[in-house]
């Protein structure tokens, strides 16, 4: 079943492009990938998906409902932590996560004193006395109160320091193991969506230029080869296929796309001393798209 799906999604800010024809569907259960650098459209999607922005084309549906006609029962089921917080600056923490959670039907004291203490953050402090991290910490609190089936993470880990961050990928692995929430992680950090999601989307220019597993994604790009021998010069590896040739101190690295015993049959010839051919990183996938 899919969580999300959208057709042909498309936002203008006047005549300036926010998304354009964004196709793409969120299975249940899964954490999804949406990376792309600022300016993508990555929060722009994430908002016309919430409903906080009005499609001028296309269309969004969430848990099998329209996201414009059927906005505020949808958004009963989904938590949603911006790249930017901001909060009532008088209250005390305790106070704010307790009137947040009057919104939702039952008693969510003893939710919010777990996530709370796994995060670490002082119920008994004043907002405006808080570090932009525990702020962040307490965005985090606010948007899984409720036990929501679908959570939106637009740059999570922006404000939280890196053991923060590892406890933080925890938190969202266990809602995702335990409870089954689906998450729609946007980030430009290409290692969080690496070590979390289970099926990536690439956005450029507001628009998706592929969707995919990760392990397929890498496997179906270009291989890092990197070979060290004697008097090695570029030509030996001018292949079609072959990108970002250099050699540097007797070390030859380039991207190989194509039938790689082509490369082997190069390095036969060799007196190779060392030689790695290995799937790149998710950021040089990412920076391929972008070149």
């Amino acid at each position: 079943m899919n969580i999300i799906e959208t057709e042909g999604l498309t936002k203008y800010y006047g005549k300036v492009r926010g998304i354009e024809d964004v196709t793409l569907a969120v299975e249940e259960g899964e954490i999804f990938g949406f990376i792309g650098p600022n300016g993508a459209g990555k929060t722009t999607t994430i908002r016309t998906l919430l409903g906080l922005l009005f499609p001028t084309r296309g269309r969004a549906r969430i848990f099998g409902k329209d996201v414009v006609r059927h906005g505020p029962e949808i958004r009963r089921d989904i938590g949603y932590l911006p790249s930017e917080v901001f909060f009532y600056e008088g209250m005390k923490v305790r106070d704010l996560l307790q009137y947040a959670a009057s919104f939702y039907p039952g008693d969510h004291t003893q939710r919010i004193r777990e996530l709370a203490e796994y995060m670490e953050l002082d119920l008994n402090r004043r907002v405006d006395e808080l570090s932009y991290g525990n702020k962040k910490k307490v965005g985090i609190v606010l948007g899984l109160i409720h036990r929501p089936k679908l959570l939106f993470l637009d740059e999570p880990t922006l404000g939280l320091d890196p053991l923060m961050q590892r406890r933080f990928f925890d938190l969202i692995q266990r809602e995702n193991r335990e409870n089954g929430v689906t998450v729609f992680f946007s980030s430009h950090i290409l290692s969080e969506v690496q070590r979390l999601c289970h099926r990536v989307a690439i956005i450029r220019e507001g628009r998706i230029v592929e969707i995919s597993d990760i392990r397929t994604l890498q496997k179906n790009s270009y291989k890092k080869v990197t070979v060290t021998a004697p008097d090695l010069t570029p030509k030996v590896f001018q292949l079609p296929g072959v990108a970002d040739l250099r050699v540097e101190d007797g070390t030859l690295r380039f991207y190989f796309k194509g039938d790689i015993n082509e490369v082997l049959g190069r390095l036969a010839a060799l007196q190779v001393q060392d030689v790695t051919i290995e799937d790149p990183t998710l950021e040089e996938i990412f920076m391929h798209y972008y070149a």
